[in-house]
């Protein structure tokens, strides 16, 4: 992309960012209910069916849970020291084809028992792979200690790990993986949508003049005093106590149109790939910027000398270095107090800035003041 191509694609972006905030959203994009609240899941299981890339026997927490999930199966000897226990202590059992993993899911709120959630498996031993296996009956625990979920299944090919001749390619990883659908949900969390007097909305992106755009369009729609603030995120909405009019109730209030707050003023800057993004609300206070760079070129030539005749001289080798300094001839601009987007882009392309200056001339106004915006840099 050439210099000229990259200045008009960000002038294009960065003024259709500056396009006044104009729209509407529902209520169903700008909160999320309390009580539908997700809760994380997590569980300790076994993967078997590997083509000799598990833990091995050097692993004793995996051999042990091999052992405990063979004796509650009912594969156990009588007597003080199994079969099992004598040969893993011999060495003459390896269990290579076997990988200890810690299994997470996410439990969407209100998720009934019988219904379906992914599940993620990532190893914890010495397993190098784990395309091919097969997750073995885990449960899922919530924080409370509660089995929530119950976990099994096929275990698909995330990544590839390929070599030959001394030389690797990884793409992906391959001691992780996702099972879509690869829990069983078993028991349901307890929330007060159906029994408490109101409900919560939260906004996703606390901002009280969103907050106060939600409260006016609900009592405007359904009577003063139905939605009340608790802050700028929280919003309590008194509802029906019979269920189905108060899930009828909320399928209303989710789609309202809401005129949301404008964001703050915000300039992201992402360094490795020299992406600006500024928001509509940036102002910079008076400044005045100069954009410049010193070059300093030293080139070398090598050369042969040789020696006059019936001087005696011998042929040697001499190198010339040559110095250049250059620098370009760039003018300052100034920006005035309170200059917007448009000002902004329009004085850094008056001086050809690249992406990296841009980068060094915002990170510069942050620096002195004169940026009036929050920088991000990621």
């Amino acid at each position: 992309m050439t210099m000229k191509t990259w200045l008009l694609t960000s002038l294009t972006l960065l003024l259709a960012l500056a396009a006044p905030w104009a729209h509407a959203d529902r209520v169903k994009d700008l909160t999320t209910v309390a009580a539908m609240r997700s809760n994380q899941l997590i569980g300790y299981g076994l993967v078997v069916g590997l083509q000799g890339t598990g833990d091995g026997s050097d692993l004793s927490f995996t051999t042990q849970s091999i052992k405990t999930l063979l004796s509650r199966l009912g594969v156990n000897q009588e007597g003080p020291l199994s079969d099992f226990e004598t040969a893993t202590s011999s060495g003459k059992i390896d269990v290579k084809n076997v990988a200890a993993v810690m299994v997470t899911a996410e439990l969407p709120g209100m998720a009934k028992p019988g219904q379906r959630i992914d599940i993620n498996i990532s190893a914890i031993g010495k397993a190098s792979n784990l395309r091919g296996g097969t997750l073995l009956l885990t449960s899922l625990r919530g924080v409370d200690g509660e089995i929530y979920a119950i976990a099994q299944g096929a275990v698909p090919a995330t990544g590839i790990d390929a070599g030959a001749a001394g030389s690797k390619v990884f793409v992906g990883v391959t001691t992780a993986s996702r099972i879509p659908s690869g829990a069983s949900v078993e028991k349901v969390v307890e929330n007060p949508f159906d029994k408490s007097e109101h409900v919560l909305l939260n906004v996703r992106q606390g901002d009280f003049t969103t907050a106060s755009g939600i409260i006016k369009a609900i009592n405007d729609k359904f009577g003063a005093d139905v939605a009340q603030a608790l802050d700028g995120v929280s919003i309590m909405v008194r509802a029906p106590q019979d269920s189905s009019q108060r899930v009828s109730f909320m399928s209303m209030i989710e789609n309202i149109d809401v005129k949301p707050g404008e964001p703050p003023a915000r300039v992201v800057v992402n360094a490795r790939t020299g992406t600006v993004v500024i928001s509509q609300n940036v102002r910079v206070s008076a400044a005045a910027v100069s954009h410049g760079t010193i070059t300093v070129a030293i080139s070398a030539t090598n050369e042969i000398s040789q020696p006059n005749a019936l001087s005696q001289g011998q042929t040697a080798g001499v190198q010339n270095a040559e110095v250049k300094v250059s620098e370009p001839n760039k003018p300052m601009f100034l920006f005035q107090p309170g200059v917007d987007l448009r000002q902004i882009v329009d004085a850094v392309n008056q001086v050809g800035a690249t992406p990296s200056a841009l980068i060094s001339i915002l990170e510069a106004l942050k620096s002195a003041g004169s940026l009036r915006a929050e920088l991000l840099v990621i």
